[in-house]
């Protein structure tokens, strides 16, 4: 399948995918096979998001080839450092119940334990031992990401940031284009827990709402295929079946380049709704 006429940096890497943070464990199995059922080939957990076992089961419900699954799970911040970094790997791998998990992430710096390096050093090492197919990061600067890089020689394959129309992260994103990492979008639609105020919310854009009736869709579908279009991946979430079908239906169009760019136009200084990477304490 063509996810986008911008292909993001790593074709092996499906550009849109499931993600369970705040689904409940209870729900997350029949989410999941829902989820790959409808499509999705890239499903997102964490350890921090206490739904691996869902995850694991759903994945085994759900009819779908695993060799067809993209997995991602994530290491937390009380886990950093080498040993327990491995430790952290075996527990979700057991979790799961997967022999083989495809991406394993970084899911912040916590720049305040500041062992992220050794916390790097140690999913190399899983790398290098086949245990997981790529490594990657999550909420990342530029200047943390260099860290790595001048440390360990390694350059992570994917960083996972907040990125919506209203934060767009574009300094973030050249860096990671000279550097060849994908840039891939938590909350893509713009929506915070702790920031529900409608007006701050790209959904309300009269320039989405305007290309949402032009083309038929939700504003969340236009926002969705912007993030395809600008060449992002982006990980899209829901608890309700029929907006995880809906999320999906995105390759029956696309926007123009003068509509994409005019998308690019709605970024705004105070447009970041969860923590900074350099300055959060956890």
């Amino acid at each position: 399948m063509t996810y986008s006429p911008t292909a993001p940096v790593d074709s092996r890497i499906p550009a849109l995918g499931y993600g369970l943070w705040q689904v409940p464990p209870e729900t997350s199995a029949e989410l999941v096979s829902r989820a790959l059922q409808t499509g999705y080939r890239l499903i997102d957990t964490a350890e921090a998001y206490y739904n691996e076992e869902g995850v694991g089961e759903g994945i085994r419900d759900s009819g779908v080839a695993r060799e067809e699954i993209f997995v991602a799970t994530k290491v937390w911040n009380t886990h950093h450092g080498y040993t327990q970094t491995l430790h952290a790997f075996d527990a979700s791998q057991r979790r799961l119940g997967l022999e083989w998990i495809n991406m394993y992430l970084m899911h912040w710096p916590s720049r305040m334990r500041d062992t992220y390096v050794e916390t790097w050093q140690a999913m190399i090492r899983l790398r290098d031992e086949g245990r997981v197919g790529d490594i990657g990061v999550c909420n990342f600067s530029v200047g943390q990401i260099q860290r790595l890089m001048k440390e360990t020689g390694v350059t992570p394959v994917l960083n996972q940031v907040e990125l919506h129309p209203f934060f767009q992260q574009k300094e973030l994103r050249e860096f990671h284009r000279e550097q060849g990492i994908m840039t891939q979008s938590w909350s893509p639609l713009g929506l915070w827990w702790q920031k529900p105020n409608p007006s701050l919310s790209p959904l309300q854009a009269p320039q989405i709402l305007k290309l949402a009736e032009r083309y038929g869709k939700t504003p969340a579908q236009i926002i969705l295929r912007w993030h395809l279009d600008s060449g992002l991946a982006a990980i899209s979430k829901s608890v309700r079946p029929e907006r995880i079908v809906e999320n999906f239906q995105l390759f029956d169009f696309a926007l123009t380049p003068e509509e994409t760019r005019m998308l690019a136009q709605l970024d705004r200084p105070d447009g970041r709704l969860g923590p900074d990477p350099e300055t959060a304490d956890f």
